[in-house]
């Protein structure tokens, strides 16, 4: 009988592409991927690993057996999600993924609200960028997750994927407080034509939106400042270096000498839960949507025109925010 954790081992290669990134997405060392992948080979009588290169791919057996144990583990996951939708038990482990902001603004509450409630389930919690965070579940590394993607520019979200919203997440400009639009009520994008630009770096989900969407608005971005930390792009918007857009979760705390002013057309991030479809049942994957939700409803979205804090009266010394 072919044992089911040398199965994982097995599709966990195929999957992720060697035994070094196998181990690191099982949370194992290579070594023991290698040993049970050597058990393996044994109970089949066939190999399973050849050199290539410095590496080592699967020969064509495993390649087959590796399509089979993907079909197998999914059964296997949904055998448990349908014997605990039956038990009505919240339990077992659920690993979880949420984006920097929301890894900060939301998670910690929601799982203050499930570690109360369900004593017996086992949670795990990691921050990741979005598109990590769909390729892990998709590939039953994580089991929930929490991305985020923009009105205007949404987020593919693969089949397989079942999805709930969490929160609509609005966005607004910082400005310096020197700036001629600084004390408006609300600004329109095309005001802004001869700003220079604060931003993550080229390549990630934040830069791609803001030059979409300043494109949108048929202004050509000048981004000379690029900031993972919101609180690191604040500071230089404070020091005069450019402004950035900056969603309300994303902001611990406003430097003085920013002004955050609302946007015409409004930007609004959309924040939203995903899960396999075929783990749907399970009562944990429901109570953790019900607790992120109800942390997300607790969030103090600071209006734009009360978030001018001093470090000291927001809470001196707290971590910056990711820019995601």
């Amino acid at each position: 009988m072919l044992d089911l954790n040398r199965l994982k081992a097995l599709h966990a290669v195929a999957v992720y592409g060697s035994v070094v990134a196998a181990a690191e997405a099982l949370m194992v060392t290579p070594s023991a991927i290698s040993q049970q992948l050597a058990k393996l080979e044994r109970e089949t009588g066939a190999p399973l690993l050849e050199r290539s290169g410095r590496g080592v791919r699967l020969t064509d057996a495993a390649g087959v057996l590796a399509e089979h144990a993907g079909r197998i583990l999914a059964m296997v996951e949904q055998a448990e999600a349908d014997f605990e939708a039956m038990r009505g038990a919240v339990v077992g482990r659920l690993a979880m993924a949420a984006f920097p902001t929301a890894a900060r603004g939301i998670m910690p509450k929601a799982l203050a609200t499930l570690k109360a409630e369900h004593p017996n389930l086992e949670l795990v919690l990691y921050e990741r960028d979005p598109e990590r965070q769909i390729r892990d579940v998709l590939r039953g590394e994580l089991d929930l997750v929490v991305v985020q993607d923009w009105e205007n520019q949404p987020l593919p979200i693969p089949e397989g994927l079942s999805r709930a919203p969490i929160l609509e997440d609005i966005a607004d400009v910082a400005l310096p407080a020197s700036h001629p639009l600084a004390d408006r009520d609300e600004v329109h994008l095309n005001e802004l034509c001869e700003e220079k630009w604060i931003s993550n770096a080229p390549g990630q989900m934040c830069y791609d939106w803001l030059v979409f969407t300043l494109r949108s608005a048929e202004l050509e971005p000048e981004i000379t400042c690029y900031a993972e930390e919101y609180a690191t792009q604040l500071a230089l918007v404070a020091a005069g270096h450019g402004c950035a857009i900056v969603p309300r979760l994303g902001r611990v705390w406003v430097p003085e000498g920013v002004r955050m002013v609302p946007i015409r057309p409004r930007p609004v991030r959309r924040i939203i839960a995903l899960w396999r479809t075929e783990a749907a049942r399970r009562p944990a994957i429901r109570a953790a949507v019900a607790a992120i939700r109800a942390a997300a409803e607790t969030v103090d979205a600071v209006p734009p025109d009360l978030a001018v804090r001093t470090p000291a009266a927001a809470g001196a010394g707290k971590p910056g925010t990711s820019g995601s």
